[in-house]
């Protein structure tokens, strides 16, 4: 079994590709689990309900034009489009892309302790379904 060690992850967000201020990214992905359990079960049943999907993403800050700060700040609240991968190579069957439209819940542009690199944190959470990619031209939709 081949291993992979997270070097080069990728996310662009709105079309803008911040890759280079990432400190850590992570993508869920699940389904909400809704209780079917009825009278005569003796044990709790459950099946998948809606998909769920989030990339949680730490930053490394900077306020210049065209980065972090600049690009996320007017994004909470509202729907962005983002494409994700695990390295910078071409989409392929071992570097699928994840896309979706995600909201910005909340952006945290300044955090660190006294001497601490400065970073920002994010949580951009489903506003549609999450697509994953194996080539540059299929598309594969998650639901």
């Amino acid at each position: 079994m081949a291993t992979f060690v997270l070097t080069d992850a990728t996310l662009t967000v709105g079309g803008t590709d911040l890759s280079d201020h990432i400190r850590s990214i992570s993508l869920d992905y699940g389904a909400e689990l809704q209780d079917d359990t009825v009278m005569g079960d003796t044990t709790r049943s459950v099946a998948g309900g809606l998909m769920t999907w989030a990339f949680t993403v730490e930053w490394l800050q900077d306020y210049a034009v065209g980065e972090v700060d600049a690009t996320l700040f007017s994004l909470v609240g509202t729907s962005v489009a983002l494409v994700g991968k695990p390295t910078s190579a071409s989409v392929s069957t071992t570097n699928p892309s994840y896309s979706g439209s995600g909201i910005l819940g909340s952006y945290n542009p300044m955090g660190g302790g006294v001497g601490d690199q400065a970073t920002a944190s994010t949580v951009f959470t489903a506003a549609g379904p999450l697509t994953r990619a194996t080539s540059p031209a299929r598309h594969i939709q998650l639901e």
